[in-house]
């Protein structure tokens, strides 16, 4: 069994910057393949960005390339979304998952094990 606990949300103006973090317990971080989603109020779970289990391969949503990045620590079985130049329309409660499957998941039914999320709110 794995835990997800996320951390890090809160409000911040346009521009400013958040990184959540997802700390984890279980078995070895390593293993886990991770993934960051997010949902705003009245829409669809959505991806924001994924890393495989060696950190070599990463995937991020169009609207987060270019400011959001995603990693692990293995170490510390801390996983991390550093989100720059964040905008209003960032605002939903953002969601780690993992897995322990190769590659990387973009969908939700791909991830097992999720936190229980972390509100972002961002003011204009």
């Amino acid at each position: 069994q794995v835990h997800l606990v996320e951390s890090g949300g809160g409000l911040v103006q346009a521009g400013g910057s958040l990184r959540l973090s997802c700390a984890t317990s279980g078995r070895t971080f390593s293993s886990y393949r991770m993934g960051w989603f997010r949902q705003a109020p009245g829409k669809e779970r959505e991806i924001v960005a994924a890393i495989s289990r060696s950190e070599n391969i990463t995937y991020y949503a169009d609207f987060a390339k270019g400011r959001f990045a995603i990693s692990k620590d293995n170490a510390k079985a801390t996983g991390y979304l550093q989100m720059d130049s964040l905008k209003p329309e960032d605002t939903a409660v953002y969601y780690c998952a993992a897995d322990s499957n190769a590659g990387y998941g973009t969908r939700i039914h791909e991830y097992y094990y999720w936190g229980q999320g972390t509100q972002v709110t961002v003011s204009s």
